[in-house]
């Protein structure tokens, strides 16, 4: 009698059920032209943009308005966070060398696009002794020089937490000052575990001191398996260390290769947040399901400038924001 066949290592297990994308957390309204038009600029002068790299979902809607937010110091970022797509290398293994001709280059993109209000971000550079801070702090001057009535900001790493490297970017200029907590305190070794929580908020408190005349803003994702007192706690860090702006998010999952979504964030829950916020004495919080770090940031900075404890309800047409 032949032997029932053994399976060895048990039975396959069946991949686990993603939950499903809840209405209020869905894209906007797609502009293809817009999107094609945008890109071919962009790689004429071999530009990269965050809405880009880190899959924005509202990418559509940002670039249908002429809006982008440039990541500088290259397309491959030495860290690798469990919520971001950008894309990630090793200088040892892939040329990682900057563009020197990348500062101009924005600068120009800018003046085509006409901007206002040029956010500048970019990838975490470790591999590079000042992390990157020289070129950041050129790419913010080349910007005002060629668009003078513009208002610049600088989405910054923490630049291993070198306050020269900080202070070189402030001294360049920027109006906004713009470094993401991302996350509470108890996740960041799983979401951030090449970051530091303290870190940040010394980043932050620094830009506070050494430029006083500079908005500062941070921003930070919800659903990824915090509780309602983290984020409490996470703003009133914030608020202790000086931070103007606040901006809160719904986390989504980029690839199946990226931290899951634990969960979706209902809106009244956001404008709870928000509404918490606001009693810390923030400046403007903008807090929703649709909402990124750098989505709107132009009309954020004019109600922090107004002062005064602003909410803010713009939103984009039904999606997630950049």
């Amino acid at each position: 009698m032949t032997p029932p066949l053994v399976q060895i290592g048990g039975a396959r297990r069946p991949a686990p059920e993603r939950q499903r994308l809840p209405e209020w957390a869905r894209k906007s309204r797609t502009h293809f032209e817009s999107l094609n038009k945008l890109k071919t600029g962009l790689r004429e002068l071999n530009l990269h943009t965050v809405c880009e790299s880190a899959r924005c979902p509202n990418i559509h809607e940002c670039f249908h308005r002429g809006a982008a937010t440039f990541m500088i110091l290259g397309n491959y970022c030495t860290r690798g966070c469990g919520f971001c797509s950008v894309p990630k290398a090793n200088p040892r293994k892939h040329d990682m060398r900057l563009d020197p001709a990348e500062p101009a280059n924005v600068a120009r993109m800018a003046v085509g696009l006409n901007l206002r209000y040029v956010v500048l971000t970019s990838v975490n550079r470790d591999d590079l002794d000042d992390g990157g801070s020289h070129h950041f702090a050129e790419t913010v001057r080349e910007v005002k020089l060629a668009l003078p009535e513009a208002r610049v900001e600088a989405l910054t790493p923490d630049f291993c937490g070198d306050l020269d490297a900080v202070a070189r970017v402030l001294d360049a200029g920027p109006h906004v000052f713009n470094h993401n907590m991302e996350t509470v305190a108890r996740l960041y070794r799983r979401v951030r575990p090449q970051a530091n929580y303290q870190r940040s908020l010394d980043v932050l408190a620094f830009a506070r001191k050494h430029a006083p005349g500079t908005l500062t803003k941070s921003g930070f994702m919800a659903g990824l398996g915090e509780t309602e007192e983290e984020v409490h706690q996470l703003l009133r860090d914030l608020r202790a260390h000086q931070t103007d702006v606040a901006t809160i998010g719904q986390y989504l999952q980029p690839t199946r290769r990226h931290l899951p979504v634990a969960e979706y964030v209902e809106p009244r829950q956001f404008d709870a947040y928000r509404d918490y916020g606001l009693a810390l004495g923030f400046q403007t919080v903008f807090s929703g399901p649709l909402v990124r770090s750098s989505y709107m940031a132009d009309v954020v900075a004019e109600a922090a400038a107004g002062h005064g404890g602003h909410a803010l309800d713009v939103q984009p047409s039904a999606g997630p924001a950049c």
